[in-house]
């Protein structure tokens, strides 16, 4: 098939999937804007078909669009997140012998057993698991805590010293994207709709049971204060750092080794390059692949819970028992769409997008919400993080700490490997002290905004009687999809920012979807082969199907604790990773001829320095 014909079929392909969201589009607005009127017109199938056909065709819209390549080069980046094309035939004959059968196996018999057992032994299965799981938080707690602020300390580091200067790729390599593109990819792949969840939410569970690090009384005013401070805790620079000590040492040893990109590849400074491939590689890309499917899957479940929550509460009308098909159907054909677009269509589009949306909302929830509240509680609470989070980092109180914080960090390192993965294939061109900052301060910033405006309007409108989102959550069995609809119904403009919310809920969830199915599926590929279009629509469907049965078959909580128990393992790679590194950078004397942050700041402070007659000291450059 030439390049025109390709091209002409994307063409069409858009034109379609854009007149399906402007004729979608025109009922979904009225419908949702007057649910009074058309809302009795159409049944609760009906309108979640006619929801996932306009969010659905939109982002499918920006992934069809033809991508106009400049010159005649790959991008460096697109040589490492490649994605073989041919014809159908081609794409089925070598589907099975693209991949390592241990990495495509593996995974895939597991999830297939557990969810049989789930099944057979639904009560069986979640008590083995979840006596597993704690265990192992138990016993993991310290170390998980330890790890989390040494991978924080490590951040700092390479921020402040001359390491920081190190180019991945050499000196005279450039950077694929701007600095705003970076940004919205790697914080839109490692965020998903897990914000979203969790915003209105994770602060009001603090304000109800108050962490025990600040003795504050359930649902008082102190209690408001600790509720954010652990929400931002919780969000901030620990977790974020989980995917940067994974994500720099691989694209160090990717970029300066010529290691594959692989998860594995962390253990390069052991192994060699090439030793990597063997059976402890392997393992590593194995529970790689396991964690990267049963996070992501389990996120698409839960989220799939909060939009048809948010359809039944805005129209009155539940999805029955078709809806979580028809909704991971939909997310998943948008997804599996984006992800064999490539990353320079699809991905970085609905990634771009996201970031909008995100910073729109938060916006008009600022300007229409509780300012005062915010503005008041924010900059505390940002000082009250500041000054404990070091004593909160090394706080082990008991079993709040091991139900929320070490949980916490076991998910996010669970999260790593793909997060880090597509960190590290983003990171030529950029120095050392640019990927630190990106993917742990900017990002943790991000997040730290959006709690201080969510969580802080949610607490403003709960502690003063405005709306009881609790009562909400308590009448729907505890579960927290529900939590942001009623807060945000009882708010000026609350259809505006209930659309906004839905829409937020679909792209972050794709964002992070398209890219774990694209890092899945290049794990899962033998050394040295493009995984094709045909292997990522195999790992994007397989992703789906967990996702969908564990809406069916139920479990999401055991499949979430069974994905977190791969947290403690990655979290102990980290650390390894992190040696391998120093060792690394410190043998081969990296760094030397650079100055750190410290320095320049120094350095350009002439008048201080003359001032008092001071030579600077002598330094190793």
């Amino acid at each position: 098939m030439s390049a025109t014909d390709t091209t002409g079929g994307q063409r069409l392909l858009a034109s379609v999937l854009l007149f399906a969201f402007v004729g979608s589009g025109a009922v979904v607005l009225v419908g949702f804007f007057f649910p009074s009127v058309v809302g009795r017109a159409l049944g609760s199938q009906t309108w979640l078909v006619l929801a996932l056909t306009f969010f659905g065709s939109g982002l499918g819209y920006l992934a069809a669009l033809p991508y106009e390549r400049i010159g005649t080069d790959e991008p460096a980046t697109a040589s490492l997140l490649r994605i073989r094309r041919g014809s159908l035939r081609s794409v089925l004959s070598d589907l099975l012998a693209v991949h390592d059968p241990v990495t495509l196996g593996v995974p895939m018999l597991v999830f297939t057993l557990y969810f049989g057992l789930q099944f057979v032994f639904p009560a069986a299965t979640a008590a083995s698991v979840d006596g597993l799981t704690n265990a192992v938080l138990r016993g993991w707690g310290p170390v998980l805590l330890g790890t989390v602020l040494l991978s924080v300390g490590y951040c700092g580091v390479l921020l402040f010293s001359s390491w920081g200067e190190i180019k991945l790729g050499g000196e005279d390599v450039e950077p694929t994207y701007t600095y705003p593109t970076y940004f919205a990819l790697v914080f839109t792949a490692g965020i998903a709709a897990g914000i979203v969840f969790w915003g209105p939410a994770e602060s009001l569970f603090h304000y109800q049971q108050p962490p025990p690090y600040f003795d504050a009384a359930p649902r008082s005013d102190a209690a408001i204060g600790a509720a954010l401070v652990y929400a931002l805790f919780h969000w901030g620079v620990s977790a974020w750092s989980a995917y940067a000590v994974v994500g720099i040492p691989i694209a160090y040893f990717v970029f300066e080794r010529g290691a594959p990109l692989r998860v594995s590849s962390i253990l390069t400074p052991f192994l060699g390059v090439d030793g990597l491939d063997s059976s402890w590689s392997r393992l590593v890309d194995t529970l790689a692949v396991f964690a990267t499917i049963g996070g992501v899957a389990t996120s698409i479940a839960l989220v799939s819970q909060q939009f048809l929550a948010g359809v039944e509460y805005q129209w009155g009308v539940p999805p029955g028992g078709l809806g979580p098909v028809l909704f991971v159907g939909g997310l998943a054909a948008v997804y599996v769409l984006s992800a064999v677009s490539g990353l320079h269509r699809g991905i970085r589009r609905i990634a771009g997008l996201t970031v909008v949306l995100f910073g729109l909302f938060a916006l008009v929830l600022l300007v229409v919400g509780p300012s005062g509240f915010v503005a008041d509680r924010g900059p505390a609470a940002l000082g009250a993080y500041a000054v404990n989070f070091v004593p909160m980092s090394l706080y082990g109180g008991g079993s709040w700490v091991t139900a929320w914080t070490v949980w916490n960090w076991a998910w996010w390192f669970s999260w790593a490997p793909f997060a880090g993965t597509f960190l590290a294939a983003l990171s030529r061109g950029r120095r050392l002290r640019t990927v630190a900052f990106t993917s742990v301060v900017a990002t943790s910033a991000a997040t730290s905004v959006w709690f201080l405006v969510v969580g802080g309007t949610s607490l403003s409108l709960q502690h003063s009687g405005r709306a009881d989102v609790l009562a909400a959550i308590t009448e729907r069995g505890g579960s927290e999809a529900v939590a942001g609809f009623p807060l945000l119904s009882a708010l000026p403009l609350g259809d505006l920012l209930l659309f906004l919310f839905l829409a937020l809920i679909v792209v972050f969830i794709v964002t992070s979807a398209d890219t774990s199915t694209l890092i899945a599926a290049i794990l899962a590929s033998r050394r040295g082969v493009a995984p094709s279009r045909g292997s990522i629509a195999l790992w994007g469907l397989f992703q789906a199907a967990v996702a969908l049965a564990v809406l069916l078959v139920g479990g999401a909580e055991t499949l979430q604790a069974l994905a977190v128990l791969t947290g403690a393992p990655f979290a102990a790679l980290a650390v390894l990773a992190l040696g391998g590194l120093t060792l690394a950078l410190y043998r081969e004397g990296r760094g030397r001829g650079h100055t750190s942050i410290v320095w320049q700041v120094y350095d350009r402070l002439p008048q201080i320095q003359t001032h008092h007659d001071v030579e600077p000291p002598d330094r190793e450059q």
